[in-house]
């Protein structure tokens, strides 16, 4: 679904679109560092950045539920989590109001929390994601324990002073 939005962005402006693979090693670090990344660099001014992210957010808006899924297995697991009392949180790059939407469409039972990037928290790897969540789930850091899938996550749970499980 990033892929697809992002494509929809760089086609609008005459743009080649990416592929998936090249969308995959290029998220992580917010979406306009996506939307930057793809643009070709002889066409890259900041107004084009700024078009193509409006762009790409209306897009991901329509498109975001059409092939987002959790990974096989993690459903089960959440739920095991969450009834062993358990605190769940998502934090993520994507901007605030669709990983909040990504949070209530596929995991509404089992994570009552997801914080993404807005204006007033600094996307990851800063901490903020972290506190943020760690606060409305009235949570402790010492007891909190960051699980992630990239060089980011790794970076933003040091960066929190949190223990870290990467996954693959």
């Amino acid at each position: 679904d990033l892929c697809d939005s992002v494509n929809c962005a760089l086609l609008r402006h005459g743009f080649a679109a990416v592929t998936e693979e090249e969308t995959r090693v290029r998220v992580g670090h917010g979406v306009r560092n996506l939307v930057t990344r793809c643009i070709p660099e002889e066409k890259r001014t900041e107004a084009m950045i700024d078009t193509c992210l409006d762009d790409f957010r209306t897009a991901y808006g329509e498109r975001m539920m059409n092939r987002t899924q959790p990974y096989d297995g993690i459903l089960p697991l959440l739920r095991e989590l969450r009834e062993s009392g358990r605190k769940l949180a998502i934090v993520s790059n994507k901007f605030d109001a669709a990983v909040k939407e990504l949070r209530g469409d596929l995991f509404a039972a089992e994570i009552p929390v997801a914080i993404g990037e807005s204006a007033t928290v600094r996307r990851k790897p800063a901490p903020d994601t972290v506190w943020e969540a760690l606060r409305e789930l009235g949570a402790e850091k010492e007891s909190a324990v960051y699980v992630g899938d990239s060089d980011v996550d790794v970076q933003t749970a040091h960066n929190a002073g949190l223990p870290c499980i990467g996954v693959t």
